[in-house]
């Protein structure tokens, strides 16, 4: 989403030619995020998403992609690959992988409310059972394992009491993901990132309905109860001091239980994987700002705001009031 990788215009108008587009309009890098090169692709065809991906290889991309065509085809509003006449959505450009998607309308909310949380609980949960028989698998690359990779890397750079907390936490995931309830969660394709500027609203203010989930590139299996954490730990909180909004909160899971009722262990252990979508978070977030990568539009965001969120999950454990 920085840019990473500076794509020409004859470049773009080539793979417009492949899809089928039309004639290149105007081609604009996209500065938010730090994962991949985007870029907003006008043509006489529409408006589309030229992505460049920088750290998903050729062999990962087809799970992504194709986890986006199964949604879209079962009516989730999700961005919709494109394809060459001969069905082909995963690209090359400058020796990378690329795509083209659909660019979704209208707007993110930043200071979401009750009713922008209910909608967006509800399509998680949408999300979770409409994946349930996508054939295709691979793991969250962004789990424990990739933790127990980037903790001692992370360390050194870290004061005492970081170092302390970013320790005895990962200690704490490795234990829980030991357990014989953890193993009990329900699992699927989640999303894993499914933060405010990843989700689309049009309409009136107040009466805006949810357009369109995107940036599906930290998708993998994992359980539907961390992809659920991840969103709470952002669409339900107090920015300033990552506390969470239990009003919100409740909305989101009472929504999201509408559609898919949770179980009782992912009641029980729902306290500690808002620590674990927190930790996930601080940690690649340490990452890209003590081991950054030149971009052209690089703009890493602040890791101190899910250490905050993380001592604050700690501090105050949550629970979901669950329905009589």
């Amino acid at each position: 989403m920085a840019v990473f990788t500076e794509v020409t215009l004859p470049e773009a108008q080539a793979l417009a030619d492949r899809l089928d587009l039309g004639p290149v309009q105007t081609l604009r890098g996209i500065s938010a995020g730090i994962e991949n090169t985007n870029y907003f692709l006008t043509t006489d065809g529409g408006e589309f998403v030229l992505t460049v991906f920088e750290r998903l290889s050729f062999a990962q991309l087809p799970f992504y992609l194709q986890l986006m065509k199964h949604l879209a085809q079962r009516g989730l509003a999700v961005p919709d690959p494109q394809a060459d006449a001969g069905g082909e959505i995963l690209f090359e450009l400058q020796g990378k992988p690329a795509a083209v998607v659909n660019k979704l309308r209208g707007g993110h909310q930043l200071a979401p409310d009750l009713f922008h949380c209910e909608q967006v609980g509800a399509e998680l949960a949408r999300m979770h059972l409409a994946a349930q028989d996508f054939p295709l698998h691979q793991d969250n690359l962004r789990g424990l394992s990739w933790w127990n990779e980037t903790v001692p890397v992370v360390l050194p750079f870290l004061h005492p009491a970081q170092a302390e907390l970013l320790s005895s936490e990962l200690a704490f995931q490795q234990s829980l993901a030991s357990s014989a309830s953890f193993a009990e969660l329900p699992r699927g394709p989640i999303h894993a990132d499914l933060f405010r500027d990843n989700v689309m609203f049009e309409g009136l203010p107040g009466r805006e309905r949810l357009s369109g989930c995107f940036d599906f590139y930290f998708a993998g299996v994992d359980s539907w109860l961390f992809d659920l954490a991840i969103c709470l730990n952002d669409w339900c909180i107090d920015q300033a001091n990552g506390r969470l909004d239990e009003a919100r909160a409740e909305a989101f899971v009472r929504a999201y239980e509408s559609v898919r009722p949770m179980s009782g262990v992912e009641h029980r252990l729902l306290p500690a994987m808002l620590r674990a979508g927190a930790l996930r978070f601080w940690l690649s977030r340490l990452w890209d700002v003590y081991l950054p990568r030149d971009a052209a539009l690089l703009k890493p965001h602040d890791p101190g705001h899910f250490e905050r969120v993380l001592r604050e999950r700690i501090a105050r454990p949550w629970h979901a009031l669950q329905p009589l």
